[in-house]
């Protein structure tokens, strides 16, 4: 950890007593953190604005708070620019194999955030179109003259064809980034973190992208919609589902993508855009789109 950071840390003016900072290891747009003050812990999150991925903290904290008055997320005790100090949760990070088995409480848990989040926000209007996303981060790849400029307009293409498939829905307030290690299981029930990227959208983006990243087979996504929406589902369902699900993919890419240009982050961005790409047009080509 550098001295910088654990500087910070403590001298922010909501500690009373010595404190220990250990790194929790993980974040690719912000630092994590464990402090311990007394025998209290609290989780702290270091993370400055970024505009490349239309990351804005004060409408993360609107988010967390509004999270938290649900009872989806842990309690933010503090904030002040930069920092977030939520309470800490002594539980374990979701995996591909634990998601199946809490399969039915996740859904519970994504319903609950599209229909009572947007009552407890003030303030926060961000809007997170996914199609929009993808084509925001082919201009910025373009204006910094990225190696994949020549990539841009063949995806841009493919994204107008499943844009085509989408919008029979209402717009609610989404997570959008329904990765599993985003969900904690204290034994005692779920929770629900990290709303940097929340914001208003297609449920079947939620669903799309939670799907893509739990690699769940056709039977599984079925299973996902049918409790979702309480009803057998139909082709057209199915279809516009899995362009949202392709959108998620190839958003997730191009935020790889652009990463490789902007982030300090010790990982390896290179390789991550390749897997995202290869996913992307595994499950593009499976829509055999005319």
């Amino acid at each position: 950890m550098y001295n910088k950071t654990e500087n910070l840390i403590r001298s922010l003016p909501f500690w009373k007593n010595e404190i220990k900072i250990k790194a929790i290891k993980g974040g690719l747009t912000n630092q994590n953190f464990l402090v311990q003050e007394n025998s209290k812990k609290f989780f702290v999150r270091l993370g400055d604005d970024m505009p490349e991925h239309n990351i804005s903290r004060s409408k993360e904290l609107i988010a967390s708070n509004a999270a938290a008055e649900i009872g989806l997320s842990p309690a933010v005790i503090y904030n002040t620019k930069g920092v977030l100090i939520l309470e800490y949760i002594e539980g374990a990070m979701l995996s591909t194999d634990s998601i199946v088995d809490k399969l039915e409480s996740i859904i519970s848990l994504i319903k609950k955030i599209h229909s009572e989040m947007s009552k407890k926000l003030y303030g926060h209007s961000v809007n997170f179109g996914a199609f929009d996303a993808i084509k925001r981060y082919a201009k910025l790849l373009k204006n910094h003259k990225s190696s994949y400029t020549q990539l841009l307009p063949s995806l841009l293409f493919q994204v107008d064809k499943l844009e085509i498939n989408t919008s029979s829905y209402d717009i609610v307030f989404c997570h959008n980034d329904l990765i599993f290690t985003n969900f904690l299981d204290d034994e005692d029930r779920l929770w629900i973190v990290d709303w940097e990227y929340s914001g208003f959208n297609n449920p079947l983006f939620d669903l799309g992208d939670f799907a893509s990243h739990c690699n769940f087979p056709e039977n599984k996504e079925i299973f996902l919609l049918e409790n979702y929406f309480e009803k057998k589902i139909n082709e057209k369902l199915l279809l516009e589902f899995n362009s949202f699900k392709c959108a998620a993919i190839l958003r997730e890419a191009m935020w790889s993508m652009v990463a490789e240009l902007t982030s300090k982050i010790d990982f390896n961005f290179l390789i991550y855009t390749q897997e995202k790409l290869a996913k992307f047009n595994d499950a593009y080509n499976k829509l055999s789109l005319k």
